[in-house]
C-alpha cells in the first residue's frame, strides 16, 4: 500500500497517510468493516441498490464528528430510503453504539474499520501515525462509481453539505 507525506498535517505536524485518494469517476473500493453490533459487513455490497453517502471521521467523541454524524442523521429522512449514509472511523464498536444511544442516531450506519483498516487504506484516509483518519466525504451513485469526493483540509472542517446533499440527489435522479 502507498504511504504519502507533506499532504496532511495532525497537529502542526506531517504525518503519513496510507493509501490513494478516491477520485471522481472510478468505481468505489469495497470494504469490510464491522458494524456496532460487532457484525463484519461488506460495506457496498450491504446497501447495494443505493446511492451511498460515505463519511470519514477521526472519531465520534470529537465535537466536529458529532456534529457532522448528527446533521447527516437529520438530513436521511428527506433523502428517503433510496440513499444509504454511512459514517466510518476507527472507534471501537462500543463507542459507536453508545454514541448512538446517547445522541439518538438512528438513520445513519455508524462503522468501525478498528480490526482491518481496510477503508481508510482504501479511500487514502489513514493517518498511519495515530490510526485515525482524516475526514472526508464521499457519494456513490447505485452503481457503485464514485460521483462525489472531497478530502478535508484539516480535522476540524466539516464537509460542504449542500454539495454532498445534491450530489446525492443528482444520483438518485
Amino acid at each position: 500500500m502507498i504511504e504519502r507525506k507533506g499532504i496532511f498535517q495532525f497537529r502542526g505536524q506531517d504525518v503519513t497517510v496510507v493509501g490513494e485518494d478516491v477520485r471522481v469517476g472510478q468505481p468505489a473500493p469495497e470494504f469490510r468493516v464491522t458494524t456496532k453490533d460487532w457484525q463484519d459487513i461488506q460495506a457496498l455490497e450491504s446497501t447495494a441498490g443505493k446511492v451511498r453517502i460515505i463519511g470519514s471521521l477521526p472519531s465520534l467523541s470529537t465535537s466536529v464528528c458529532d456534529r457532522e454524524t448528527r446533521r447527516f442523521n437529520q438530513e436521511a429522512a428527506a433523502l428517503g430510503d433510496s440513499v444509504a449514509i454511512l459514517m466510518v472511523s476507527m472507534d471501537l464498536p462500543f463507542t459507536l453504539n453508545n454514541w448512538c444511544a446517547a445522541a439518538g442516531v438512528e438513520q445513519v450506519l455508524t462503522l468501525s474499520d478498528y480490526k482491518r483498516a481496510e477503508f481508510g487504506e482504501k479511500y487514502g484516509v489513514l493517518i498511519k501515525e495515530h490510526r485515525i483518519f482524516r475526514r472526508a466525504i464521499f457519494v456513490v451513485n447505485r452503481d457503485g462509481v464514485v460521483v462525489y469526493a472531497a478530502y478535508m483540509p484539516a480535522l476540524g472542517e466539516e464537509p460542504d453539505y449542500s454539495e454532498v446533499l445534491e450530489a446525492a440527489r443528482k444520483a438518485l435522479a
